[in-house]
């Protein structure tokens, strides 16, 4: 359901809090000025962003978690955001149909962290759950998935800057809990191949291949 992932390495997370601090930003509202929710900063996307979204496009293209957990068909452009003092995004549910090009169906989003958490107070990723709130507040590199159709917000920042990266991913797999079966079970040949012998491993190897083609959204 939640899935946290290592996915920037120090040196990437270096480079990109450096662009944070010369790339132009404008304000959040730029691209959906009657959002009343929106109280952040956004990266301007013009030529000098370009290096900033192909270091995170190549970011998810290797890393091996972030594609067994989300399926990937396709992957909207990377957006760096800022929340300074006083800033914050209300409870909301993301759009179901991101407006790039191509369109996409938002299966997935994904917080990526690269600030500090240190560096600021507040600012956490609050995702509702039934009658539960999970507070996020991860480590600079680390990458949070979790499902577009969850409520969410960003607590009010007090102190510092939190810098993230954020994106929205259609999945081959739409039903939601058939990609959780499908990661269960490439969670558990990760953990217990050598422990299973190779005829079990090849066993489910050949369930879960045979689920994905049955679910894979053609």
């Amino acid at each position: 359901m939640f899935h946290s992932i290592q996915f920037l390495d120090p040196d990437e997370v270096a480079r990109l809090m450096q662009w944070s601090k010369t790339l132009p930003f404008e304000n959040g509202k730029a691209t959906n000025p009657d959002n009343v929710l929106k109280n952040n900063l956004q990266v301007r996307r013009d030529d000098a962003y370009q290096q900033v979204a192909q270091l995170l496009q190549q970011a998810m293209v290797r890393n091996e978690y972030f594609r067994e957990y989300t399926f990937a068909r396709s992957i909207a452009p990377p957006l760096m955001t800022k929340y300074e003092p006083g800033m914050q995004y209300g409870e909301h549910v993301d759009v179901p149909l991101v407006r790039s090009n191509p369109p996409l169906r938002s299966d997935l989003s994904m917080t990526i962290f690269i600030s500090d958490p240190d560096s600021y107070d507040g600012g956490e990723l609050i995702i509702r759950a039934a009658d539960k709130e999970i507070k996020i507040k991860e480590a600079a590199g680390q990458a949070i998935i979790y499902p577009s159709t969850y409520y969410h917000r960003v607590a009010p920042v007090t102190r510092g800057t939190r810098v993230v990266a954020i994106t929205f991913i259609e999945s081959a797999i739409r039903d939601a809990a058939q990609r959780e079966i499908l990661v269960e079970l490439q969670e558990f040949l990760h953990e217990n191949a050598a422990k299973v012998g190779l005829e079990a491993q090849m066993r489910l190897e050949y369930v879960k291949s045979n689920l994905e083609r049955m679910w894979l959204n053609k």
